[in-house]
């Protein structure tokens, strides 16, 4: 989507929309080495790096957080640059605060334990399970995994499966095993 489609959707879809006047939430998207990702940014954060499609994070963003939705590369552009880093192996931790407004209590509570996960490792969802005090809500866990608004910057992708094998992912499995290998790699060259 073009940055014209995209000010044409705003326009038609956010009634609040005001053109050339700072948005409440910024929106726009990151194409990148997994692919492309739809990006939200609130006043609180980031909303959404979503690998699903831009109009459906949008009537997310619509529904749940606010109205006032637009282009605004002041607050997209240091995501984006955090994320080019991210993917060259330089930065191991995100500055741009989370807002995890799109996500339920439960999942709140599992994705903000997701986020102790230290960079350039894995964890089970039997341990986040025992983590959060809830060691049988496996199924919820992973629920609460795949719906992350927030991949990449919320590591969900550094969740694997008890056996070792890496299981699903929002972006697909190629697109996880290419983030813990960046994140493997630039811990090994450390």
């Amino acid at each position: 989507m073009s940055g014209n489609d995209l000010d044409a959707l705003l326009r038609v879809t956010s009634p609040t929309y005001r053109g050339k006047s700072p948005p409440d939430i910024a929106f726009g998207t990151y194409d990148g080495a997994v692919g492309r990702l739809t990006l939200a940014v609130t006043a609180r954060g980031i909303v959404a790096c979503s690998f699903e499609d831009e109009n459906r994070v949008f009537e997310q963003v619509l529904k749940h957080v606010g109205s006032f939705i637009g282009p605004d590369p002041r607050r997209l552009d240091p995501v984006r640059r955090e994320l080019d880093a991210y993917f060259s192996g330089r930065l191991r931790a995100f500055a741009t605060p989370v807002d995890l407004s799109l996500a339920m209590s439960f999942a709140r509570t599992v994705l903000q334990k997701t986020m102790a996960v230290p960079y350039g490792t894995t964890t089970t969802i039997e341990a986040l399970g025992e983590l959060i005090g809830r060691p049988r809500a496996l199924r919820a866990i992973s629920n609460a995994l795949a719906g992350n608004p927030v991949c990449v910057i919320v590591p969900c992708h550094r969740v694997v499966r008890a056996d070792g094998t890496l299981g699903d992912y929002a972006g697909g499995v190629a697109a996880k095993q290419h983030l813990l290998t960046v994140e493997q790699r630039a811990s090994a060259a450390r």
